[in-house]
């Protein structure tokens, strides 16, 4: 919804409209949400469930500035914890509605975010009155236990979650494919939590995994990775599609 969102505020009618307010690059925010709630099970047959919005704050839709005069009804809330809640509250027909934000874009490997977007923190809107997904991690060791082994599956009302099309990096095509990111504290990468990877919850059954290999200093993988920028720079509009020279 937003990206490094500052002085966030949320007001609920009993219409079930949301405002959230904020401010983004030293402007003063106020869209209007209405018409999600819960996540539809995947299927071929319709989209995932999506807000309507209104960036004017009721303008384009109403023709009128539902954001300064929607009355707000949301009481306290009393729902299950939520990880990196910013604020939350349960509407007068006893559904849930909350912001969130996490940084979902940094670099895998415990590499220092090098470009602004890497860093962001994404401030996202959600509406329940069902149970909460649920994600389920076990861990062992795979190659006669010469690696840590890290596997799962994330579901939501005993449902799988899972899209129908991904790239071949596992990224989803579709509105419910879904990611689960990896993040480690206080590892080799260095103190406090580092993103090591992200994988693809899988088609049927919303099942993953993930291995714990060896893949080097990380200072090396940085180096890698900048050398391989300057590489493409250099390549740009090369069609002979040849693999580089090696003696």
């Amino acid at each position: 919804m937003a990206r490094n969102a500052k002085n966030v505020s949320l007001k609920v009618d009993a219409a079930g409209y949301a405002v959230v307010y904020y401010t983004q690059g030293g402007k003063r925010l106020k869209p209007l949400f209405w018409g999600a709630v819960n996540a539809r099970p995947p299927t071929l047959e319709a989209p995932q469930v999506a807000f309507k919005k209104d960036y004017s704050g009721g303008w384009g839709t109403f023709r009128r500035p539902l954001w300064k005069t929607i009355k707000d009804t949301c009481l306290p809330y009393d729902g299950p914890p939520l990880p990196y809640l910013v604020v939350a509250c349960k509407a007068p027909d006893g559904s849930y509605w909350a912001l969130q934000r996490w940084q979902r874009m940094l670099p895998n490997l415990g590499i220092d975010p090098w470009k602004p977007g890497q860093s962001a923190w994404e401030l996202h809107l959600s509406h329940w009155t069902a149970e909460l997904p649920k994600l389920e991690v076990w861990v062992d060791w795979v190659y006669s236990k010469k690696f840590h082994h890290l596997f799962g599956r994330y579901s939501y009302l005993g449902q799988p979650v899972h899209g129908f099309s991904a790239t071949r990096t596992g990224n989803p095509l579709d509105s419910y494919g879904r990611n689960v990111y990896l993040d480690t504290y206080d590892s080799a990468y260095g103190p406090g939590w580092k993103r090591e990877n992200s994988f693809l919850a899988h088609r049927p059954n919303g099942n993953f995994c993930y291995g714990f290999y060896h893949r080097g200093n990380p200072a090396d993988v940085d180096y890698e990775r900048r050398m391989n920028e300057i590489g493409d720079q250099l390549a740009a509009g090369d069609l002979s599609r040849t693999p580089c020279s090696q003696h």
